[in-house]
């Protein structure tokens, strides 16, 4: 099974980081250092802040569908980041950590779920892609619950 794992584009969120911290309390956002690695995962480009980091935490709507499932969750951003954008690909940020992943109709009704340690990737991408009625996925981080990355077929 071929697939696809991007992350978010980074310029819906460019204007974050030309505002100040009582803008971006404004915005129900914040302004935080890394002081840990792991432990700030960027969603644009799928990797880890590295400690001293400026991130931003900010609310994101992952899930816009006009379904029960529609969410958002918190999520961490840093500037200048490039998308991450790969085919059979799997970023390191997600091999490392318990994944929850969750299969969606084309409607956003949710068809199935897993929980998994994030080596066991590409097994479990590839069961869920049997079911043809699966249109895409979204991997969150199991132990907080975020949004972490979309995966399309190829």
């Amino acid at each position: 099974m071929t697939f696809r794992i991007s992350g978010l584009a980074a310029e819906p969120f460019d204007h974050y980081f030309t505002m100040d911290d009582t803008d971006l309390a404004q915005a129900g956002a914040v302004r935080r250092t890394a002081d840990s690695k792991p432990g700030f995962p960027c969603r644009i480009s799928l990797t880890d802040a590295d400690i001293g980091d400026e991130v931003l935490l900010i609310n994101f709507e992952h899930l816009p569908t006009d379904s029960p499932y529609r969410s958002r969750h918190a999520i961490y951003i840093r500037r200048n980041e490039t998308r991450f954008d790969a085919t059979d690909a799997v970023p390191e940020m997600l091999r490392t950590r318990l994944l929850s992943i969750r299969a969606f109709d084309d409607a956003g009704m949710m068809m199935s779920a897993d929980v998994i340690e994030g080596a066991n990737l590409e097994h479990v991408i590839a069961a869920q892609f049997d079911n043809q009625a699966t249109h895409y996925l979204h991997i969150h981080f199991a132990k907080p619950g975020c949004f972490a990355a979309r995966v399309d077929r190829a």
